[in-house]
């Protein structure tokens, strides 16, 4: 298969991705073309004006005063050629905004139909090389290419017609060699797409591997492995500067012989012009005037120039073509639907969620960590979920929250069922409490918001820092113990107001005068709400009403499966 035509995994190939991202700015796209292609054949009334002025001075001995109207005309074209290239930029730049924000919505919506456990598979660092850098190595395809590919085939079209009207032998010469610069340019991009898309992925390695040391700086000072992350930085920095070398180097190399072409053309048509003035040369029937000499010199480059600006802008095509294979891959479009595994209809129940010989598996593991898992949780059933770490807990309750798809068996929720799932290791944002608190309900009054803390126990921590919910706390929560961390995820789910509750040990690393606060937070806030508790507490345990134990990959309730 040709550059360009890279086929996904769904047979979508890089090229019909690409014309399908930039139909969210077709129309400025094809006026910015309209426009550029206006400019460029605007270029034949200020040759024809030029010559005409030449002609009457040097061969008809105007008078200067006679040249006012023309030069007037000339000076209208120029201005009007102008404003045409200034509107069509213009164009392209919103076009080219357009795409931008709605290709990073596209993917913010692929990554979240993804669901967490693919996320967290990934490097956070190569995602945001995807949204940022990938994203932005589209900007010269669809401001600088799109644009140009119209201009490159109406402007040399009319200046092709125009100068054979004047003389058969330079549009003979401009129509010959003009072929050889689109079949390089082809020949060239078969090597370009390859180098841009190991330019993209050195760069993806190196934002994921610098984003990656950058967060556990701390860990890499406290084991005195600093200068052995610098030297894996300055590789990953070596690798990409080769990379964008090599991907200069093909850019510079079709400019070279693109310049090549051009100047070799306009030098024959320079040549016979000229020993046609010197009576060297007589291929014409009527004489060759200045004027007529004059407009096809002038044309001569501007043939080309479409092509010479195309050129500039080829990489950018390969690149945008490289960039768009590594961005399908967290496109909306391609996100896989995550379902609750095969088996039949559950019959109508009550329940909150069902479960029926579900088995789950990391996507990394090649056995299941649980298998023929079957309950029910109804309203006012709060259940603590009790076994030996890596038995399950987590995970169970990750696919009942809908975190992770089941292997097999079939999971079933309540229509319109809202679920408040509070993490073993919830991630809170760098900013304040209160606006970390606000990722449960953005429109939560102030009140509301602060009786949910106060239920969770986070204002009994939060009273002794120096602004309250207001103080500001790092990324993953840098400045707050872990079980504060978890007070805040529970003070999440409070504000959630959800009818299950599915919490991972809520309590862990508090205090005994702490959790049984907690625990009492829960009980009154779980009346007429399930709650499943992930627990190693025996206080935990003896605050909710049942017991399940998963033991073997298996669930077991309290004397049986529940």
């Amino acid at each position: 298969m040709s550059a360009g035509a890279t086929e996904a995994p769904d047979g979508t190939t890089a090229k019909a991705r690409l014309q399908a991202i930039g139909d969210v700015a077709r129309a400025p796209l094809r006026a910015a073309a309209a426009l550029g292609v206006t400019d460029g054949v605007l270029v034949l009334p200020q040759a024809a004006l030029i010559a005409v002025c030449l002609q009457r001075v040097f061969v008809d001995h105007a008078l200067p005063a006679s040249l006012l109207p023309l030069l007037a005309a000339l000076l209208a074209t120029l201005l009007l050629r102008a404003g045409l290239g200034w509107a069509s930029r213009r164009l392209a730049d919103r076009a080219v905004e357009s795409i931008r924000v709605d290709l990073r919505a596209r993917i913010a919506r692929g990554l979240v139909a993804r669901g967490p456990v693919w996320v967290r598979s990934q490097q956070s660092g190569a995602l945001a090389e995807r949204m940022g850098a990938h994203v932005d190595a589209l900007e010269g395809y669809f401001g600088g290419f799109v644009p140009l590919r119209a201009e490159v085939v109406g402007v040399p079209l009319a200046i092709l017609i125009a100068v054979f009207f004047v003389d058969r032998t330079v549009g003979l010469v401009l129509l010959l060699t003009m072929p050889l610069v689109p079949v390089f340019m082809m020949l060239v991009g078969l090597g370009a797409q390859a180098a841009s898309q190991r330019q993209l992925q050195a760069l993806t390695r190196m934002g994921g591997h610098f984003a990656d040391r950058l967060r556990g700086l701390g860990l890499i000072r406290l084991y005195g492995r600093g200068d052995t992350e610098l030297q894996g930085i300055r590789a990953a920095a070596e690798e990409l500067r080769v990379r964008s070398l090599r991907v200069l180097r093909i850019a510079f190399l079709s400019s070279a012989v693109l310049e090549f072409f051009a100047s070799l053309s306009v030098a024959m048509i320079a040549l016979y012009l000229g020993l046609s003035y010197l009576g060297m040369l007589d291929l014409r029937a009527t004489p060759l005037t200045l004027g007529m000499g004059v407009f096809c010199l002038l044309l001569a480059p501007e043939f080309y120039a479409p092509l010479r600006r195309l050129a500039t802008h080829y990489h950018d095509r390969a690149s945008a073509l490289a960039a768009m294979d590594e961005i399908a891959a967290v496109l909306e479009d391609d996100a896989p639907v995550i379902t609750d595994g095969g088996g039949g209809k559950l019959a109508p129940s009550a329940s909150l969620v069902s479960a029926r010989g579900i088995a789950m598996r990391h996507p990394a593991a090649t056995r299941d960590v649980l298998h023929d898992v079957t309950l029910d949780l109804h309203r006012d059933q709060h259940v603590a979920l009790t076994g030996a770490s890596g038995d399950g807990k987590s995970t169970l309750l990750e696919a009942l929250a809908g975190w992770l798809p089941a292997h097999a068996g079939i999971v079933q929720r309540a229509s319109g069922l809202r679920i408040g799932y509070a993490p073993q290791r919830p991630f809170l944002f760098a900013g304040t409490l209160r606006d970390n608190l606000r990722m449960a309900k953005p429109d939560a009054p102030d009140a509301e918001l602060e009786r949910a803390a106060d239920a969770a126990q986070v204002m009994r921590f939060a009273a002794r820092l120096p602004q309250g919910l207001d103080t500001v706390i790092g990324e993953r929560g840098f400045g707050l113990s872990g079980g504060e961390a978890r007070r805040v995820a529970l003070a999440r789910v409070f504000l959630r107001d959800p009818d299950l509750l599915l919490l991972d040990e809520p309590t862990a690393f508090l205090d005994p005068d702490t959790e049984a606060a907690v625990l009492q937070a829960i009980r009154q806030f779980a009346r007429g709400r399930g709650v499943l508790m992930a627990t190693h507490s025996v206080a935990a345990q003896a605050a909710m009403d049942q017991v399940w134990q998963v033991r073997d990959g298996r669930l077991h309730g309290n004397g049986g499966t529940p």
